[in-house]
């Protein structure tokens, strides 16, 4: 890809936290992006927690600024004073300032000092929540245009303040989001604050995914993910004792950690299925690849949690299709794009997992329907998600440019 001068302006990105061992549709999107020729800050709003990182974070060429986290409303007066020399009216956003909570406020002045410092033109956060509240505030102060991607947590959790949400996306400059469902949802329920968000996939590097047809691949069922609740693993456990107790060989390895651990080990011992699940725990992407590409399929049987959490389109069931790994999946939000039943994939219900155990045994024991869904997943993945062509999108709003708009399936037939 070329590497050339673009038009793009230097952008920060805002993150929560840099970097995240689950987030590797951020390092593909950078990746992308600077070998476009876009320069790009980081700057992460708290320091990583995790001591694992991808191997590909080393490719990564800008550095990452981490902003001092504050507790106190005086450290407001303090940051007001140090930043003044660079932002002679910040005395025009006090009010905003003194409404915003007193970390996010003193971060967003700093932020914007330093956007002043280094001539950034453009800000953008990932997720909806804090990143964009301090994007936002910085933009005002510094008066450049901020946009952020809005993912699932973030504008589903039961936990989200409409209002919040509302004034985020009427003064964002655009907004993007990493579905069609989650655009129709953002434009119904907002109305016209929501007329500047526009869906751009979450992207893959193709070339670093090799596609391997699934003639001959083991008994094996893989789910990667957080152990949470959204991503349905109960039910998947559930299925493989179904097909355990059928008498077919089987075995399901689980990639992830997280709060459901150990109630998914004592359910696999209650179901009599220890030996026939693997919690391999967390691994980096290299090893996820050899995973799945060891499995006869993937199960993504994603589900809405209790407090409305859920997933958006998880990147995982794109990793599986560009590799030749059929995927098992849930209608939930976004999935249908990527998972068209019959074609890319099998689609059940969610929470059924007789239906899941029902279509997971179709792959298992079929192998000329594992290969002709997983080249049709390899075409869409090809078609969709290809993330030089996503970031091109990207790339066109920071530098003010219009994207089109596609509609979106579930509002072209509404």
């Amino acid at each position: 890809m070329s590497t050339s001068p673009c038009d793009a302006p230097r952008v920060a990105y805002v993150l929560k936290m840099y970097p995240r061992f689950s987030e590797t549709f951020i390092v593909n999107e950078l990746l992308a992006l600077e070998r476009a020729g876009v320069q790009v800050d980081l700057f992460s709003l708290r320091s990583p927690v995790d001591s694992r990182f991808h191997s590909s974070l080393a490719q990564i060429q800008a550095e990452v600024t981490y902003l001092p986290v504050a507790s106190k409303a005086v450290d407001l007066w303090t940051v007001l004073a140090q930043c003044r020399p660079w932002l002679p009216e910040l005395g025009d956003h006090l009010d905003e300032l003194f409404d915003a909570n007193a970390t996010d406020a003193v971060q967003a002045v700093r932020l914007a000092a330093i956007v002043r410092e280094r001539g950034i033109g453009h800000l953008h956060a990932h997720f909806a929540s804090v990143a964009t509240t301090v994007a936002r505030l910085a933009a005002l102060i510094a008066d450049v245009p901020y946009t952020f991607t809005a993912h699932a947590k973030d504008i589903f959790h039961r936990d989200v303040d409409p209002a919040d949400l509302r004034r985020k996306l009427a003064d964002a400059s655009a907004v993007v989001t990493v579905s069609d469902f989650n655009l129709a949802h953002l434009r119904r329920t907002f109305g016209p604050a929501a007329q500047q968000v526009r869906r751009i996939y979450n992207g893959l590097d193709l070339e670093q995914f090799a596609f391997t047809p699934p003639t001959d691949r083991p008994p094996v069922v893989v789910g990667v993910g957080r152990l949470v609740e959204k991503k349905g693993f109960t039910d998947l456990l559930t299925a493989a004792a179904r097909l355990v107790r059928s008498g077919r060989e089987l075995r399901v390895d689980l990639v992830g950690t997280g709060a459901l651990l150990d109630p998914l080990r004592q359910q696999a011992h209650h179901l009599g299925i220890d030996e026939h699940v693997r919690f391999l725990g967390a691994q980096p992407q290299h090893r996820v690849r050899e995973i799945v590409v060891g499995a006869s399929a993937l199960a993504a049987p994603c589900v809405i949690g209790a407090d409305g959490n859920r997933d958006g389109l998880p990147t995982v069931l794109l990793e599986a299709m560009a590799l030749g790994t059929p995927c098992v999946a849930t209608p939930v939000t976004g999935i249908p794009e990527a998972v068209s039943n019959g074609h890319s994939g099998l689609l059940v219900p969610e929470g059924d997992p007789a239906a899941l155990a029902a279509a997971l045994g179709q792959l298992l024991d079929d192998a000329t329907l594992r290969t002709r869904l997983a080249a049709g997943a390899r075409t869409l993945v090809e078609t969709n998600f290809d993330v030089h062509h996503q970031t091109a999108l990207l790339r066109r709003l920071f530098s003010g440019a219009p994207v089109e708009h596609r509609t979106p399936v579930s509002e072209a037939v509404a």
